[in-house]
C-alpha cells in the first residue's frame, strides 16, 4: 500500500489539527457562506465621540452705548446774552467767534434794528459744527440768522433761498452770504446789504 494514498477519517484529521485550525462561528466546511465568513470579518461600529458642551463658548451680548441726546452734549460756546432768543450762526475757521471788523458791521445792523449784543447769541460753526436740534435745545431761538452757513449744513430738514425769511417749527430762519462778503465796498456788496436790511426790517421792526 502506498503511503500517499492513505485516506484518514475526518475525526482523525480534526483530532490531529485541533490546536491549529479554528473555524469561525457559522463556518461550514465546503460552504460559500463559511468561506465568506473567513475572508470578510464584520466591520466594527464606532460610537460617535461625545460632544463636550462645556468647551463651547457661551454667546456674549454686545452692548452698544446709546447715541447722546442733544441735552447731554456740552453746550455751544456763544457770544452775547441771548435775551431776545436771536441766534446768529457764522463760519470763521481761524476765529473764536467773529473778526473785529465783521463784528462791528453786525453790531451796526443790530443797532439799526434796535437790538444789541445782549439780545443775541453768536455761535461759530467752524469751531463746533452746529446741529439744529442741539442748538434749539440750548438756545431756544425765536430767530436764527445764518451768515455763510447753508440750512443743510446744520441739518435743517428744509431748504430755502437766501434773503428769504422762512418760519419753521417755532423759529424764523434767514440765510444770507457771509458777513465778510456783506462787509465790503462796491455796488455788489451794497445790493446785498440792501436785501439784508429789507429782511431784518420785516423780522424785527
Amino acid at each position: 500500500m502506498s503511503l500517499t494514498n492513505i485516506k484518514l477519517p475526518g475525526f482523525v484529521i480534526a483530532d490531529l489539527y485541533r490546536n491549529s485550525l479554528i473555524a469561525p462561528e457559522g463556518y461550514t466546511a465546503g460552504s460559500e457562506a463559511g468561506a465568506a465568513a473567513v475572508a470578510e470579518p464584520e466591520p466594527v461600529k464606532k460610537e460617535p465621540a461625545p460632544v463636550n458642551r462645556a468647551a463651547e463658548p457661551e454667546p456674549v451680548a454686545v452692548k452698544t452705548a446709546p447715541a447722546p441726546k442733544p441735552a447731554d452734549l456740552p453746550p455751544y460756546k456763544s457770544l452775547g446774552n441771548n435775551k431776545k432768543q436771536i441766534s446768529v450762526v457764522v463760519n470763521y475757521p481761524n476765529e473764536v467767534f467773529v473778526p473785529e471788523s465783521d463784528l462791528q458791521f453786525l453790531t451796526k445792523m443790530l443797532d439799526a434794528c434796535k437790538l444789541n449784543m445782549a439780545d443775541v447769541a453768536i455761535v461759530n460753526h467752524a469751531t463746533a459744527p452746529v446741529v439744529i436740534d442741539r442748538l434749539k435745545t440750548q438756545l431756544q431761538p425765536a430767530f436764527l440768522l445764518l451768515f455763510g452757513v447753508e440750512p443743510d449744513e446744520i441739518q435743517l430738514p428744509i431748504n430755502f433761498p437766501s434773503f428769504k425769511e422762512q418760519p419753521y417749527a417755532g423759529t424764523t430762519y434767514l440765510f444770507t452770504p457771509a458777513l465778510s462778503q456783506l462787509n465790503q465796498e462796491g455796488d455788489a456788496a451794497k445790493g446785498l446789504k440792501k436785501k439784508l436790511w429789507e429782511c431784518l426790517k420785516r423780522m424785527f421792526l
